[in-house]
């Protein structure tokens, strides 16, 4: 099988396998027990989060360790946004993000009556004049992706972090499919809020964390005083160091990994079929590369391709299964139907090889050739 759907998941890499295997065989206290074996346990949870704190340059007492991205998201909105609805009840995110972002605003709107603004991406682009003008005195909260699931754009979160610097809005960064591509450092970019996920970059699924530089953020999650009272229940000890070992090698030579991958992005689109073209929707990160196949159904190319051995996606994997468009593409080129039903994701990694790639294009020649 050629992998090419790495936006839904990485392969775990073999340091972090076998350091998760060896915390569950050898170091399996529980962090919150006293013993020997606890405080055995707490030293690799302490190390793990001043791991992770050192590559984002915040302190360690700030990263909270959570089942993944989605958990993060929630936690950073829903109970920041309840427990300052006092203070406004504005709230401001696009119609691009991730829909464990989109449904918690949702859910602000109908049960709490909260107002959102959903900025709406123009000319391929989130454009930051947008984002002056919706913003308000009583603005709460502001909630932005850092690279985008299904295209790999690239959002104005430098920019929004400085306007917010003169206001009073918390900010919080999805960072999911930027985190261990490139170095992010929340403080320096003015974010209050930023989510990470492990399957992302090569480390075990189901363990994320939260950047939190907010005091007092309630635990939506009730029964212990873990994490600092912001989650409760005993961490995920063998995926939290796994997670913290698979971004150590994740972002050590990752200037070099990304020019691979840039590598392998410019030979994909310079031996696509004449009739394929790439999806432009401003700047993107490399690995990322939303397609549009006019020829073909999108569920009749994806089923082709895996009958090829090839696996790639319809967009992003939370909506896999289901007939609803892609809310993203949709967003971009909202009159262009075709467009809509006829793309298709292909995402790369720093472990993806040149002839995959051309394998790739080729299958995909033939399959359009014969359409």
């Amino acid at each position: 099988m050629i992998y090419l759907d790495n936006a839904a998941t990485t392969k775990i890499s073999s340091t972090a396998l076998a350091i998760m295997v060896e915390i569950m065989q050898e170091h399996y206290g529980n962090p919150s027990s006293t013993h020997g074996l606890g405080r055995d346990a707490r030293k690799y949870l302490r190390q793990a989060r001043e791991s992770i704190a050192g590559h984002l340059k915040v302190s360690a007492d700030q990263i909270i360790f959570t089942s993944g991205g989605t958990e993060s998201n929630n936690l950073a909105i829903l109970s920041y946004a309840l427990s300052h609805q006092h203070q406004g009840k504005h709230l401001i995110t696009t119609a691009i993000e991730h829909h464990s972002v989109l449904e918690v605003f949702h859910k602000l709107e109908k049960e709490h009556g909260f107002e959102v603004t959903y900025l709406q991406p123009k000319d391929g682009h989130c454009r930051i004049e947008d984002f002056r003008t919706v913003l308000r005195e009583d603005t709460l909260l502001v909630s932005m992706m850092a690279a985008n699931n299904e295209t790999g754009s690239l959002l104005p979160i430098a920019q929004v972090g400085q306007i917010l610097q003169e206001h009073p809005a918390a900010f919080h960064v999805d960072a999911v499919q930027w985190m261990g591509k490139r170095p992010i450092h929340p403080q320096e970019l003015g974010i209050d809020f930023l989510t990470g996920s492990a399957h992302k970059f090569h480390g075990p699924k189901g363990v994320g964390f939260l950047y939190n530089s907010m005091p007092k953020l309630k635990s939506l999650i009730l029964g212990g005083t873990q994490e600092n009272k912001h989650r409760a229940g005993t961490e995920n000890l063998p995926g939290i160091v796994a997670m913290a070992t698979a971004l150590d090698e994740s972002l050590e030579n990752w200037e070099k990994k990304e020019e691979h991958v840039q590598e392998l992005r410019t030979t994909l689109l310079a031996n696509l079929p004449e009739s394929v073209f790439l999806n432009e929707t401003g700047p993107q990160l490399p690995h990322v590369l939303s397609l549009m196949i006019p020829q073909v159904g999108k569920d009749s190319l994806l089923m082709q391709l895996d009958l090829a051995g090839i696996a790639v996606s319809g967009g992003s994997a939370c909506t896999a299964g289901t007939l609803e468009p892609s809310h993203v593409i949709e967003a971009y080129y909202p009159d262009q139907t075709e467009r809509i039903n006829h793309s298709i994701r292909v995402s790369l990694s720093d472990e993806t090889s040149l002839e995959d790639v051309l394998t790739f294009t080729q299958t995909l020649k033939k399959i359009i050739g014969g359409s």
